[in-house]
């Protein structure tokens, strides 16, 4: 902060670079992820899978759709091969605003962005997809048979563990947001009864399904992330009045 601000064009163009970098990454880590794509298949699926009738099976009812869907695959593999990069770029671009000392907290955050995103993606693959599938696919009887497309599937599924990914990184959002002084313990414990209220509907905004079993299952880590985000705010503010002091 100590430097003299950067004009919007040159914080545009350090965007684009960043964002260049990344979509460099995500296609090397698409190339790689396209090699294996046979077992990120059975990876995707193996929730589903473990919970249809015996002899189920999917279905494409395009020419080109199974192709397409490979290349989805493979593509979201990517970008959660390449997450740490994407997170370092991230980091690099809000660094400039940052003090010098602020700014040697790249690893910290680099590593514990990656951590809770791949625990978000982890939490709703093996906790929270299997169980909502086995609940849906209940509901077929002896005249009632699942006939599931790939597509939907492969789209519904992508889009919940993305929004658990993503979901997860509140703890990290919370402790910078404290960190610039936008945010206080004091400040997110008066408004808990209010966070609960917004977690709910954003689980219900992000989970693809409209059903609440799915919408719950979201919603509980989001509140356990929450008094976690309450804990580091405090940390947050404790170091900052110890660097006062010191600075004094």
């Amino acid at each position: 902060m100590e430097e003299e601000k950067m004009p919007l064009t040159s914080h545009l163009e350090e965007l684009r670079k960043r964002l260049v970098r990344i979509l460099i990454a995500v296609g090397v880590g698409f190339v790689v992820c396209y090699y294996v794509r046979d077992y990120l298949y059975y990876v995707i699926t193996r929730p589903l899978v473990s919970v249809l009738p015996k002899g189920s099976h999917m279905i494409f009812t395009g020419l080109p759709e199974a192709f397409f869907v490979y290349m989805k695959i493979c593509f979201f593999a990517s970008l959660f091969l390449t997450s740490p990069f994407t997170f370092y770029q991230l980091w690099k671009f809000v660094s400039p605003g940052l003090y010098p000392h602020e700014r040697r907290y790249v690893a910290p955050f680099v590593i514990s962005s990656t951590f809770l995103f791949l625990l978000g993606i982890a939490f709703g693959y093996f906790i929270v997809l299997p169980p909502a599938f086995g609940f849906f696919v209940s509901f077929s009887t002896d005249f009632l048979k699942p006939m599931i497309s790939f597509k939907e599937y492969l789209s519904f599924s992508l889009k919940l563990l993305f929004a658990f990914g993503l979901s997860f990184e509140l703890p990290v959002l919370i402790y910078f947001l404290t960190k610039i002084g936008v945010v206080s313990s004091r400040l997110l414990k008066k408004q808990r009864r209010y966070a609960i209220l917004i977690i709910f509907i954003i689980a219900a905004i992000l989970t693809p399904s409209p059903d609440a079993f799915t919408q719950i299952l979201m919603a509980l880590p989001l509140l356990v992330l929450y008094e976690l985000g309450i804990i580091l705010a405090k940390w947050a503010e404790k170091k900052k009045v110890v660097k006062h002091e010191e600075a004094q």
